[in-house]
């Protein structure tokens, strides 16, 4: 319990800095911008599935962590933050690397998981602002209140306040989930996956929701092990948004969207892996 505790501890400890900035960002967009600056921010979502596919490959889960809490401000689309979390890497890249694998199917796999997310979120946001419905701001104050927490004690103080507040909520999910995850065992969680083809994509989906970089562990390594098909890795590494998720329903009040959001992550996350393993795709 030791080793769980740390390995909690730790991953919070990596989430501070993502957080703290993405709060104060937050805050220096309420106070300091005019309303244009605002409005031109909003606009330029239309270019954000780009540019999160791009940044959600990163190592760790920081960015899907930020973009949710910048997802609840209206700062980015829904688009925007589909794509970061269909990108996110978490603890893929390192394994990858660790276990020397060919640097060509690392940028194969990374490459596929930026490009799903991209064309996923572009069409998102293309439906959803064609839909004729509006997304309602949300501002710094209101995710304060809707926490019970004072904010109004500058943007420093204010995003290290609000910064606390979820990482202790983290670190008691997070908690609880390694305390689950060691007690059943990683290897009964992969044993549920295997010898599954097709609805492997299905379970690894599911397993891939689990905000926990345990997730991305488990099916990285049984890839590598040749246990599970390609298509199967697809659906669980382009699902597993880290605690991503996790924040998006602490920090968004809206909760109707928040389950349609992870519904569509988990449908395109599915849907990707079963077409490769439909058509046999090898990486």
């Amino acid at each position: 319990m030791s080793n769980v505790l740390l390995d909690t501890i730790l991953d919070c400890v990596k989430l501070l800095p993502f957080l703290y900035i993405t709060y104060l960002i937050m805050e220096y967009i309420e106070h300091k911008t005019s309303e244009k600056t605002k409005t031109v921010i909003k606009r330029s979502g239309k270019f954000g599935p780009i540019i999160g596919g791009i940044v959600g490959v990163t190592p760790q889960c920081g960015f899907s962590a930020a973009a949710a809490s910048l997802y609840a401000g209206r700062i980015i689309t829904m688009g925007t933050l589909i794509a970061i979390f269909l990108s996110t890497s978490d603890e893929m890249l390192p394994i990858l690397i660790s276990q020397k694998v060919d640097i060509i199917i690392i940028i194969k796999i990374l490459g596929i998981k930026m490009m799903i997310g991209m064309l996923a979120g572009l069409l998102i946001d293309h439906i959803y602002s064609n839909s004729g419905k509006k997304e309602e701001s949300l501002t710094i104050h209101e995710i304060c209140e809707h926490d019970h927490c004072n904010c109004e004690n500058g943007i420093f103080r204010s995003s290290f306040k609000h910064t606390l507040q979820i990482i202790i909520y983290i670190f008691l999910i997070t908690f609880i989930l390694n305390s689950f995850i060691f007690y059943i065992g990683e290897e009964n969680v992969a044993n549920i996956i295997l010898n599954k083809p097709f609805a492997g994509s299905i379970i690894s989906g599911i397993v891939g929701l689990i905000p926990n970089c345990a997730a991305s562990v488990i099916i990285t390594q049984l890839y590598l092990d040749g246990i599970m098909s390609t298509g199967a890795m697809l659906s669980g590494l382009l699902v597993g948004a880290g605690v991503g998720i996790l924040i998006l329903f602490k920090v968004n009040k809206h909760r109707k969207e928040n389950i349609k959001i992870v519904l569509l992550l988990y449908a395109i996350g599915v849907m990707a892996g079963t077409l490769f393993d439909l058509f046999k795709f090898v990486l």
